[in-house]
Formats: structure tokens, C-alpha cells, sequence
């Protein structure tokens, strides 16, 4: 089964759980079926347009002016029912976000602690990337930028200038000082020798 079909099934299983639940009055339960449907449709539609914390998606509920009590009931069922998972959001998130985006571990802790994702949570999640991938990222980032450099420094000054070049973009994805120096200098090293090379040939 696909990963959508998948995630298509659990949401059909969890409308189907939520619309067996309901309280003894008829008329009670009809009035709160149709506002924890409206509160669940809502929460379905931004679950489909990508994963979200439990955090964000409370956030962004009741930011449509829906009931507190409504929401948390809401996203209680969906959470029980396996369509919130903040660690399986978490783990995802920083995948995603280091492979497409390159970011640091630090600028993906902040993301994740940003959406409400909590510390305990966080901190499995990076894990799941390792210090010597995190170095891997940051040097993919350097070498594509010192790629655009086309010829050798005039003069110290003009390297320096080059060097801050790379350290910016790294320092952009969350990567502190300390360790985007020397990979800058690796890549910008590696460059200039592959000019030389270019220029010699």
C-alpha cells in the first residue's frame, strides 16, 4: 500500500471511529456532531495538505475562532487514532529538511521547537542525523558555492571575501562558526586548486 493510500485508509478509519462516538442525546448529539465535523474537516484539510505537530495544528484552529474544547477533543481523537504523531512528524521533518533544504541541526531544532514539537521529542528526532551527515550537508552547501567562484584571489582581502561567501551561506542553514570555518576553507581550498588545475591544462 502506498504511503497515501495509507495515510488516505487512516483517516477514513478515524471519520468512521469519531462518528461512532457521540453523547447519549439525540439532539445533543446531532448539535455536537455537526461542530466536531466542522472542527475535524478542518483539521483533515490541513492534515492533507502536509504532517503538522499537534501544536500547529491547535494553533491553527483556533485561529478560526473554533471552541478550545471542540479543538482539543478533536485532535484528541485524531492523536489516538494515529493522524498526530509529533515523533513520526518530527523524524520527517528533520529528514526532509536536511536533505532538501540542507539545514543544521541547530536551525532544525529551532523549526521543530517553533511548531510546539517538545524538547524530549525533538531530541529523538535528531538523532536520526548523525554529526558526520550534518558535516556531509554543510559541505555539499560549501562546494556549491565556492562552484561559482571562476578565478583565483587578486590578494588576501579578495579571499577573505570569498571565504565569507561560503561561511554565509552555511551560517544561513543554522551552521555555527566554529564549524562552518574550516569547511568553507576545505571548499574554497578545493576550488581554487581545481582553477589552477583549469589553468594549467
Amino acid at each position: 500500500m502506498s504511503e497515501r493510500s495509507e495515510r488516505v485508509a487512516r483517516l477514513a478509519e478515524a471519520i468512521a471511529e469519531i462518528q461512532a462516538a457521540g453523547p447519549e442525546s439525540a439532539e445533543a448529539a446531532e448539535r455536537d456532531e455537526e461542530e466536531l465535523s466542522r472542527v475535524r474537516e478542518q483539521a483533515l484539510r490541513l492534515l492533507d495538505q502536509r504532517a503538522r505537530s499537534r501544536v500547529e495544528l491547535r494553533r491553527r484552529l483556533l485561529a478560526k475562532d473554533e471552541p478550545e474544547e471542540l479543538v482539543d477533543d478533536v485532535l484528541d481523537r485524531l492523536e489516538a487514532a494515529g493522524l498526530i504523531d509529533d515523533g513520526e512528524f518530527a523524524r520527517q521533518w528533520v529528514r526532509q529538511r536536511a536533505q532538501r533544504r540542507g539545514k543544521s541541526r541547530l536551525a532544525l531544532d529551532r523549526e521543530l521547537r517553533d511548531k510546539g514539537v517538545s524538547e524530549a521529542v525533538r531530541s529523538d528526532a535528531l538523532e536520526e542525523l548523525s554529526r558526520a551527515e550534518e558535516d556531509d550537508i554543510a559541505r555539499a552547501l560549501a562546494r556549491k558555492k565556492a562552484a561559482s567562484i571562476k578565478s583565483e584571489p587578486e590578494g588576501y582581502q579578495e579571499r577573505v571575501k570569498q571565504l565569507r561567501r561560503i561561511v554565509g551561506v552555511l551560517a544561513r542553514r543554522g551552521f555555527p562558526e566554529s564549524a562552518a570555518l574550516p569547511i568553507a576553507v576545505e571548499a574554497l581550498d578545493e576550488r581554487l586548486a581545481e582553477i589552477a588545475d583549469e589553468a594549467e591544462g
